[in-house]
């Protein structure tokens, strides 16, 4: 078995192949074993603190690719990683957990997307402890079926009643965005994932074909942004997303949030016509479950982060 590379900054060639091999992996499993993020920083060249994992078989062919990021100054490094459908079954997926495990210095954090049996399989055979749940949650939106989209029978969407004093925009690129990122880390300062985006993070997600500005509402009270929904749409899969929703410290518990899920959800369903919306939160963010459970969201699947005990 040839042994695994680990390298800065992956050629074209290599980035080539491993983006081939991840979207052959997600068209067997239902989904990317590779975040969004994951395949930005796999194709935007080299990144301070992010590493490329690449297996090859001895005839040259790459058949397994991991990406492990060290940009948190607190939290365990996250790996992800996926192994060609043509060639599971044979240790690949060990042996790059193994090398994940070993850039890390053994100190590991690492996604299984799905929640698939053999990744749950594979964090056991490493030694793994499974200690967060990110969950997909589903609603139907005007005019769907809701049987036939598996997320249950949902009533209309609210009505968005914003609090006093507050107005809802567009987002406008290149004059919103240092305004914006500060506010995101403001209301994200507790998730680091998030709330550590840089320009460099923002630019690459605005060069992406779905960022649409007219999806990007930001909330305004006397000139300084308080909130924002940024909502993005996957049009193969006709699902309207809940991209990012957040609000400043001194803003929540007043009804912003709530009316900016609102504003985002009638843009996906009016201005977009889309049958059905998706969103993400962690299983243990009890009060934000509840909130999207009153709006009609239902669990579709569920991603498990696993880790090294230390």
């Amino acid at each position: 078995m040839s042994d695994v590379v680990v390298v800065d900054e992956p050629s074209d060639g290599d980035v080539r192949e491993a983006m081939e091999l991840i979207d052959a992996a997600a068209r067997v499993d239902g989904q990317a074993a590779v975040s969004e993020q994951g395949r930005l920083q796999l194709r935007g060249g080299r990144r301070t603190g992010v590493r490329h994992l690449l297996l090859h078989r001895d005839g040259g062919e790459l058949v397994g690719y991991a990406q492990l990021e060290d940009t948190d100054p607190v939290e365990a490094p996250v790996g992800e990683l996926a192994v060609h459908p043509d060639h599971r079954g044979r240790g690949y997926g060990r042996q790059l957990g193994q090398a994940l495990l070993q850039a890390s210095g053994q100190r590991l954090r690492v996604w299984a997307h799905g929640g698939h049996p053999a990744a749950r399989h594979l964090a056991r055979v490493l030694g793994l402890t499974l200690f967060r749940e990110l969950r997909q949650l589903r609603r139907p939106l005007a005019g769907s079926d809701a049987e036939s989209s598996g997320t249950g029978v949902a009533g209309p969407l609210p009505e968005a009643v914003l609090p006093e004093g507050v107005s809802v925009r567009a987002f406008r690129p290149g004059e919103d965005d240092t305004a914006w990122l500060r506010l995101n880390a403001t209301a994200f300062a507790h998730h680091p994932e998030q709330g550590s985006l840089t320009q460099r993070d923002l630019d690459d997600r605005k060069a992406e074909p779905w960022f649409d500005p007219a999806g990007f509402f930001l909330a305004e009270r006397g000139g300084v942004l308080v909130g924002f929904h940024w909502t993005k749409v996957h049009a193969a899969e006709g699902l309207g997303e809940v991209y990012v929703l957040g609000v400043a410290p001194d803003e929540q518990g007043g009804g912003l949030g709530k009316a900016l899920t609102a504003i985002g959800l009638r843009h996906l369903e009016r201005d977009r016509g889309l049958p059905t919306a998706m969103l993400y939160v962690d299983a243990d963010n009890l009060p934000a479950v509840a909130v999207y459970e009153r709006l009609g969201f239902r669990t579709h699947e569920t991603d498990l982060m696993y880790r090294a005990e230390s």
